[in-house]
């Protein structure tokens, strides 16, 4: 494995229970009024720098748990969220919307500043998730640092060249498999001639996104690193 170093209000928070030890379910308004579930995992001295996790399509925000676990333990909060549908919408333009409830979670983190350290606040996303996370991200100059697992430089009509440049001078990790062909072409097209640190992460692993993460603990521990070093 190597690794490359290339040169909103608060929402209405509507209900919040504990599942488990390691994180608690809790549920806030998206941007059209729906209801956004998610799993908030906190790192035991808060306020703590804060990442939202954002998965595949079709899977579940629970992939993300024992990353979340792991980042609790470091230090790091997180809030996986689900993506708003299972399966494709027709139109590009309505998939694209859906970066919408990452800007949500974000802003939901940002509204708990005694449990989230203002200005650390992150998105870590894999394979869709991590093409809204990047539109999100740079439409929302409040995200400090982006880690993207599997990205793909255009999924489903889902471009993510131009909004990586409007992301700017932030930081942001780029991480595939080498078995990974498209995804891995996407990696290295993404990080050139970047505005800002963009950083390359390679796996030996045969796997694609949050499948990636789980087969490869040695991604979860750059990850962690990764936003340690970005949120402070």
């Amino acid at each position: 494995m190597i690794l490359w170093a290339l040169g909103i209000g608060l929402l209405g928070v509507v209900g919040s229970f504990r599942i488990e030890a390691a994180g608690r379910a809790v549920a806030f308004r998206a941007f059209d009024g729906r209801t956004i579930n998610a799993l908030l995992t906190e790192a035991d001295a808060r306020p703590a720098p804060a990442v939202v996790m954002v998965g595949m399509l079709g899977r579940p925000k629970d992939d993300w748990q024992a990353v979340a676990d792991r980042f609790a333990a470091s230090g790091i909060s997180s809030l996986s969220i689900d993506l708003p549908g299972t399966s494709l919408p027709g139109e590009p333009a309505a998939l694209s919307r859906w970066n919408d409830d990452i800007r949500a979670a974000v802003g939901y983190l940002a509204g708990r500043p005694a449990d989230v350290r203002p200005g650390a606040v992150g998105i870590a996303g894999a394979s869709l998730g991590a093409n809204l996370a990047v539109v999100a991200a740079a439409a929302d100059p409040s995200v400090r640092s982006i880690a993207l697992v599997s990205p793909s430089v255009d999924y489903r009509g889902v471009r993510i060249e131009q909004p990586l440049r409007q992301y700017g001078a932030r930081p942001a990790l780029l991480v595939a498999s080498l078995h990974d062909p498209y995804a891995a072409r996407s990696v290295r097209e993404l990080a050139e001639n970047p505005p800002g640190i963009r950083q390359m992460r390679w796996s030996d692993t045969a796997a694609h996104g949050t499948v990636l993460l789980a087969r490869d603990p040695d991604l979860v521990r750059s990850l962690i690193e990764w936003f340690q070093q970005t949120l402070g």
